[in-house]
C-alpha cells in the first residue's frame, strides 16, 4: 500500500501535536493486525495514550482497501468528538501520505434528528390527531424554536441533529422527532427527499468510517444488519459499557399507559369493539400491577403474566384491523401507519413479557408519577454479541478499563467471546446458548499500558479503621474521615457516592462541619456543575453513578477522590439478581461473576477520575474496609490502576496537606 501504520502514526500525532507514545505505537499495530488477519482483539488503552488515534489510523488504511470501518461509542458526547475533533484533525495531518482522502460520516438513531412530518404536520395527540398546535408554556415555546431552528438547518444543508439543537426539554423534542418504528418511511412520507435521517444514512452509505453508537450498533444487529452500511470491521471504543448498552437496546417497558395511548390512538382506525378490548386489557394490567410488589415477575405472578397475555391479544387484533385497508390513500398525513407502529410494539413486548422465557427477565417497577410500569430484558447478551455481531466481522474493543480481576476473562464472556471452559454467566450458561451454531471464535487481549506512573502519581488509601459499610447509609465515623480528608485537601474532591441520599447527607456533614464550598449532584444540572468545580479548584463535587465515568478533570481541581463504598449492586435490583442466581443455578459463583464483576468496573472507571494527565497528583480514599479485609478484595484491588497503597490515615492526611500549599 507504501505506507506503514507506524509511520501513518507518526505523521497523524506531529501534525496535531504531541509525541507517539509505545503503547500508542503497539495498540494501532496490534489493531492493523487484527483487521488483516480477521482475529477479534481486546486493548485495554489507559488513561494518556492516545487511544481514538491508536484505532483511527489502523481504519484509515483499513478503508483504504475499500472495507468500510464502523466505530462505536458509548456516548454521543464521544462520537461527536470523533467528527468534529479527531477525525477532520486526523485527515489534514496525513493527507500528503494517503492517496486519497477517506469520507466518513455519523449516524444516530432516528429519534436524534428532527423529523419534518412531525413539524410540518404535527404530532399525534391521545386520540392519533396530528395537532399542529404546540403544548403551552416553556415546552411549547421551545417546539416553536425547534421547528423553526430545523427549516433553518434545512436550508442551510445541515444535520438537523438535536445536539445542535437550541436548548429544549425532553418533551419539546418529542414534538419534533419520531422513533423508528413509527415512521412513515422515505419512500411514503412527503418530506422523505429532505429527511434528516435519511440523508445521514445515505451519507454513511458513501462514507469509508462510519461513527456510530452502541445503542444503534445494538439495534443494527437486531434488525438484521439494515440500519448501518454494510461493514466488515467494527471498533468499540468505551467497550467496558457494550453489554450494558445492548441490554438496553434488547429491552422494552409495558405499562397501562402506553397500553390506553396506543388504543386511543387506533380508535379512529379501527372497529370500536377491537379499541375498547385493548383499553380493557389496559385496565387488567393496571390493576394487576396495582396487587403485585415490586421486583421480578416470575412463573407465580400468574395474574400479571395474564394481564399480559390479554394485552396481546388485544393488541393484535388491532394490528390486524389497522391492516386490512393500507392503501396509502386512506392514510393522508401518515397518522395510521404511526398507529400502527405504536401497536405493533405494544404486541411485541406483551407477547414476550407473557411468554416469560428463561432468556428473558421481567420486573415491576414504581415509577411514582408516572405509575407502575413492567420491564423487560435478556438475560444475558453474550449469545446474541456472538452470533450476530461477532460471527460474521472483525471487532476490536477497548476501552481504559478491560482488565478487571487482572485479566479480560469477565469483558470476553461478556461480550461473547470467552470459549466454554467455565462455568459463568455468558456462553457458558448452557440453556441461553443451546440454539447457537458458533464454536469459540478466536481472540487476544493486549494491555497497552498508560503513559501516567500511578506508583508515584497517586496514592491507594483504603481507611481500614473504619466500621463496613451498612445498609442506614454513612454513619459518624465516615463523616468525620470525609470531613478530615477534604479538609486536608483544601476542598479539590470530587465524592463518589453509591446513592444519591448518601452523596446528600455528606454534603450536609461538610457543609455544617466546615467553611469549604461542596457542590451536590441535584443542586443543578450536572454540566453547570461540572463546569463550577473545574473553575475554581478549591470547590468540591459530591454525585452518584453520572461521575463515576462521566468527568474528566485533570489538573489541582481534583487532587481527591473520595468513595464511601464498594459500589456492589443492590440485592434488590432484578436483573442483576436474576444473572447472579443464573450463575449459581449452573454451577459457578454468581457473586463473583456479576457483583464483584459489577463493582470491579465501577472502582476502576471512579478511581481512574483523580489521574487524567502526566502532572496530577493525589489520593484515592475508599472508606470502605473490605476492599482489603473481604476474601474477594484481592480481585477488586487487582482492577484499579497501580497507585501506590496505604492504610497510614496519617501519611494521607500529611500528603494532601502538602498537595494543598504547593
Amino acid at each position: 500500500m507504501g505506507v506503514e501504520v507506524r509511520e501513518l502514526l507518526e505523521a497523524a500525532v506531529s501534525g496535531i501535536g504531541g509525541q507517539t507514545r509505545p503503547g500508542q505505537v503497539e495498540m494501532a499495530e496490534a489493531v492493523n493486525g487484527s483487521m488483516e488477519d480477521g482475529s477479534h482483539l481486546l486493548v485495554q488503552a489507559g488513561t494518556g495514550t492516545g487511544k481514538s488515534l491508536g484505532y483511527l489510523v489502523p481504519a484509515l488504511l483499513h478503508a483504504l482497501e475499500d472495507r468500510r470501518v464502523v466505530v462505536s461509542t458509548a456516548t454521543l458526547a464521544l462520537q461527536s468528538q470523533l467528527v468534529d475533533r479527531d477525525m477532520p484533525a486526523l485527515l489534514e495531518a496525513t493527507e500528503k501520505l494517503l492517496p486519497r482522502r477517506p469520507a466518513y460520516a455519523i449516524q444516530k438513531g432516528r429519534n436524534n434528528y428532527a423529523c419534518l412530518h412531525r413539524i410540518r404536520e404535527g404530532a399525534p395527540d391521545e386520540d392519533g390527531m396530528l395537532i399542529d398546535v404546540p403544548p403551552p408554556g416553556a415546552v411549547g415555546q421551545q417546539v416553536l424554536e425547534l421547528r423553526d431552528w430545523a427549516e433553518q438547518q434545512l436550508l442551510d444543508g445541515e444535520a438537523g441533529d438535536r445536539d445542535h439543537a437550541p436548548s429544549h426539554q425532553y418533551q419539546a423534542w418529542q414534538q419534533v422527532a419520531i422513533a423508528a418504528r413509527e415512521c412513515l418511511g422515505a419512500q411514503k412520507c412527503p418530506y422523505g427527499d429532505e429527511c434528516f435521517a435519511e440523508k445521514a444514512k445515505e451519507q454513511a452509505r458513501k462514507a469509508d468510517i462510519v461513527i456510530t453508537n452502541h445503542a444503534l450498533l445494538s439495534i443494527d444487529a437486531f434488525e438484521n444488519h439494515t440500519v448501518l452500511p454494510e461493514h466488515d470491521v467494527v471498533i468499540v471504543d468505551e467497550a467496558h459499557e457494550l453489554p450494558a448498552r445492548v441490554t438496553g437496546a434488547a429491552g422494552a417497558e409495558l405499562s397501562p399507559q402506553l397500553v390506553e395511548r396506543a388504543a386511543k390512538r387506533a380508535r379512529r382506525f379501527v372497529d370500536d369493539d377491537n379499541a375498547d378490548d385493548l383499553i380493557d386489557a389496559s385496565d387488567a394490567l393496571r390493576a394487576a400491577l396495582d396487587e403485585t410488589r415490586e421486583g421480578r415477575i416470575e412463573a407465580a405472578n400468574g395474574a400479571v403474566l395474564e394481564a399480559a397475555a390479554l394485552v396481546r391479544d388485544a393488541a393484535r387484533s388491532v394490528y390486524s384491523d389497522l391492516n386490512k385497508k393500507s392503501d396509502d390513500k386512506d392514510d393522508p398525513d401518515g397518522a395510521k401507519r404511526q398507529s400502527k407502529g405504536a401497536v405493533k410494539e405494544i404486541f411485541d413486548v406483551a407477547e414476550r413479557v407473557a411468554a416469560l422465557s428463561d432468556l428473558d427477565v421481567v420486573w415491576l417497577i414504581d415509577r411514582e408519577r408516572f405509575g407502575r410500569e413492567l420491564r423487560i430484558a435478556p438475560l444475558t447478551v453474550a449469545g446474541l454479541l456472538r452470533e450476530l455481531v461477532l460471527k460474521d466481522r472483525t471487532v476490536v474493543l477497548t476501552s481504559a478499563t478491560l482488565t478487571l480481576g487482572g485479566d479480560f476473562d469477565a469483558i470476553a464472556r461478556q461480550v461473547g467471546l470467552r470459549p466454554a471452559d467455565k462455568l459463568d454467566l455468558g456462553d457458558e450458561l448452557p440453556s441461553i446458548d443451546a440454539d447457537s451454531e458458533t464454536g469459540p471464535l478466536p481472540w487476544r487481549g493486549l494491555d497497552v499500558g498508560s503513559p501516567f506512573e500511578y506508583e508515584k502519581q497517586g496514592i491507594l488509601y483504603v481507611a481500614k479503621h473504619l466500621p463496613p459499610p451498612h445498609r442506614d447509609g454513612l454513619g459518624k465515623k465516615q463523616f468525620e474521615e470525609i470531613i478530615d480528608l477534604i479538609t486536608a485537601a483544601g476542598g479539590r474532591t470530587l465524592g463518589l457516592f453509591s446513592s444519591r441520599r448518601a452523596a446528600e447527607a455528606a454534603t450536609a456533614a461538610v457543609r455544617e462541619a466546615t467553611e469549604l464550598k461542596v457542590l451536590c449532584q441535584g443542586d443543578a444540572q450536572l454540566g453547570e456543575l461540572a463546569r463550577e468545580f473545574v473553575d475554581d479548584p478549591e470547590t468540591s463535587l459530591f454525585g452518584t453513578l453520572s461521575l463515576w465515568q462521566g468527568i474528566d478533570v485533570p489538573g489541582s481541581t481534583c487532587n481527591l477522590v473520595i468513595i464511601d463504598r464498594v459500589p456492589f449492586p443492590r440485592p434488590d435490583e432484578p436483573l442483576m439478581a436474576a444473572r447472579q442466581r443464573a450463575v449459581d443455578e449452573a454451577g459457578g459463583n454468581g457473586f463473583m461473576a456479576v457483583a464483584a464483576t459489577h463493582a470491579a468496573l465501577l472502582l476502576a472507571q471512579g478511581t481512574g477520575r483523580l489521574i487524567r494527565r502526566t502532572t496530577d497528583r493525589g489520593v484515592v480514599a475508599i472508606l470502605d474496609p473490605r476492599i482489603v479485609t473481604a476474601r474477594y478484595g484481592g480481585y477488586l484491588r487487582a482492577s484499579l490502576p497501580p497507585m501506590w497503597p496505604t492504610a497510614d490515615r496519617e501519611k494521607v492526611l500529611g500528603a494532601l496537606k502538602r498537595l494543598q500549599d504547593s
